[in-house]
Parts: C-alpha cells; structure tokens; sequence
C-alpha cells in the first residue's frame, strides 16, 4: 500500500539498501532532507538508516511535546502508529503500516513541511 495524498507520500520496502533508494528517488525529485523521514520497527536498524540516508526521524517538532513525552511511556507500536499518525496519516493507516513494520518492513515518508 502506497499512500500518494497531497499531505504525505509513504512507501514500504523490504529493507534498509531499498529505503535508501527510495529516498534518494524522492530527493532527486525535489523532497529535501527535513521533508524525509524513515521508521522501522527496530530503532537500531532506523537509525542506521537514518544516517545513511541522511533523513529526519520523527521527532518533537512533528509529534509536539506531549507526543513525544507520551511515547516513552508506549509500547514500540504505539509509538510508530502515533509517528505515522503526527505525519498526516490516518489512525487506519497508521495500523496497516505498523502491521507491516512489525514483519521487518521498512518506511519511507516524504511530507513537505510548511515554508
């Protein structure tokens, strides 16, 4: 499932080398680093690709403080559905791909962040 709205685009991949890909496609067609955002289900492996791609993780500007705060206190899955969800996505959305991130899938989000 690929979501292509006017808000965000996301993409599932099967791994690290394919999110990259992704990113450098998205970047090569005008999505900058702060639009570009990668999630997984296991954070070592996020941010591993995260610096690699050289990408934004979701954080307290796109969650708000009490996001952020909250999801110390969540399981991992909460956590990701409320990251997916602050990024534009439905709470639907957010359930399918975390279903999906939870089999070892791989994220991608583009969303252009307000000038």
């Amino acid at each position: 499932m690929d979501s292509t709205g006017t808000q965000a685009y996301a993409k599932l991949l099967e791994n690290g080398v394919q999110a990259i890909e992704e990113v450098k496609r998205l970047q090569s067609s005008g999505y900058t680093r702060d639009d570009l955002y990668v999630i997984s289900h296991d954070e070592d492996r996020e941010g591993r690709i995260v610096d690699a791609a050289d990408v934004n993780e979701v954080g307290l500007s796109e969650e708000g403080l009490f996001g952020a705060i909250a999801n110390l206190f969540r399981s991992r899955g909460d956590a990701l559905r409320s990251k997916i969800t602050s990024l534009g996505f439905s709470s639907a959305e957010a359930a399918f791909y975390e279903k999906e991130l939870d089999s070892g899938k791989v994220l991608v989000i583009a969303k252009r962040n307000p000038q």
